[in-house]
C-alpha cells in the first residue's frame, strides 16, 4: 500500500493519544499516516451524555469515514453504538488498557478513606449506582468535561473526589494522580472501557486486512464481544445503568488439560437502585451468545422482583 492513510480522530488530548498509538503502530509497520481531526457534537456540548444520546463521540467521525474524508476511524469502543453500521467495518480492536475504574481524591485518599458526606464527582448513571450502592454516604454529583476539567474539581475544592476511567489516565500520562485503582468487585466497568475500535470502509478490504494483520488483539476482540453482546441485549430490555467485564482465563477441560475460557462478569441496577450482579463462564468461540446468556439472566432476575412477592 503505497498511499497514506488518513487517521480520523477527534481532538481532544484523549482522543488524541488513543489515535496517535494507532498511527504510531502503522508506522512501526511501515505505513505512512496522517491525522485528520473532526469534531463531533459530543465535543460541542457539556450536556450529559444521557441528554445528547449514544454515538455523539462517532457519528461525526463514521460519516468522514464513510464519505471518503479519512481511510481510518478511531473510537473508544464504549461510545460506539452497539447497531453495527453496514458501511463500516470493524477491522481491528487493538490490546486493551486496564478497563478498571480509578478513583482521584482529595490528599491522596481512597474510597473507603473518604469520610461519610464527601462529594464525589462522576458523569456516569452506572458509576453513580455503584457507588451509591457501596453504602458509604457519599454524595455523588454529576460532572461533565475531559480528564483536566474533572480533576480540576477536586484540587480547586469543588469536590473531594472524581471517579475516572484508568484507561483514559494511563493513555493521557496521568498514572500518577490515581489515589485508588477499584476493584471490579466494588465498580464493574462500562462494557468496552479501556479497548479501541478501529473502522474502515466495508468495501476498503486493503485497509482492512492491513488493520487485522497490524493491529488487532483476538483475546481483546472475544472479551469486548462479549461485553457488548451484553449491552446490546439489556438496551432492548431495560434502560438501567449496566456495567461488564470479560476476560480470557486458563481453567482445565474436561481431560484436565488448560484451556483458555471467557469469564464474564456483569451488573446491572433495578428502578430502585439495587445492583443484580451474576457472571457466566464458557468458550471463547462463544463470546457474543455469553453476553447475551448473562443479559438474559439478569433481565430475569430484576423482572423477578419487579413483579414482587406473590405474584
Amino acid at each position: 500500500m503505497n498511499r497514506t492513510l488518513r487517521v480520523g480522530t477527534r481532538s481532544s488530548a484523549l482522543a488524541m493519544a488513543q489515535s496517535t498509538t494507532v498511527a504510531q503502530a502503522l508506522e512501526n509497520a511501515g505505513y505512512a499516516t496522517e491525522l485528520v481531526t473532526v469534531s463531533t457534537p459530543g465535543d460541542q456540548s457539556m450536556a450529559p451524555i444521557s441528554e445528547i444520546g449514544v454515538g455523539v463521540f462517532t457519528s461525526a467521525l463514521r460519516e468522514a469515514l464513510a464519505a471518503g474524508e479519512v481511510d481510518v476511524a478511531v473510537h473508544s469502543y464504549k461510545d460506539l453504538p452497539t447497531t453495527p453500521d453496514p458501511r463500516l467495518s470493524l477491522a481491528a480492536v487493538p490490546g486493551r488498557e486496564d478497563p478498571r475504574d480509578a478513583l482521584v481524591a482529595r490528599d491522596g485518599l481512597t474510597l473507603g478513606e473518604l469520610p461519610p458526606g464527601s462529594v464525589v464527582g462522576t458523569g456516569s448513571p452506572r458509576r453513580t449506582t455503584q457507588l451509591e450502592a457501596l453504602g458509604l454516604g457519599f454524595q455523588v454529583r454529576g460532572i461533565r468535561g475531559n480528564v483536566n476539567t474533572r480533576m480540576r474539581k477536586v484540587t480547586d475544592g469543588e469536590l473531594d473526589a472524581v471517579v475516572l476511567a484508568r484507561a483514559g489516565l494511563a493513555r493521557v500520562g496521568l498514572l500518577e494522580v490515581i489515589t485508588e485503582t477499584l476493584d471490579p468487585l466494588q465498580m464493574l466497568p462500562a462494557p468496552a472501557q479501556g479497548a479501541l475500535a478501529v473502522e474502515c470502509r466495508v468495501d476498503d478490504v486493503d485497509t482492512e486486512h492491513l488493520l487485522q494483520s497490524t493491529l488487532d488483539n483476538q483475546a481483546c476482540r472475544v472479551a469486548v464481544a462479549a461485553e457488548r453482546a451484553f449491552l446490546a441485549a439489556l438496551e432492548a430490555g431495560c434502560s438501567a445503568p449496566v456495567g461488564a467485564l470479560a476476560e480470557v482465563v486458563e481453567d482445565l477441560d474436561e481431560d484436565g488439560r488448560v484451556a483458555q475460557r471467557l469469564f464474564v462478569r456483569g451488573v446491572v441496577a433495578t428502578d430502585d437502585a439495587q445492583l443484580l450482579r451474576a457472571s457466566v463462564t464458557g468458550e471463547t468461540t462463544a463470546a457474543e451468545q455469553l453476553g447475551r446468556d448473562l443479559a438474559a439472566e439478569l433481565l430475569d432476575a430484576r423482572a423477578a422482583l419487579l413483579s414482587g412477592p406473590g405474584q
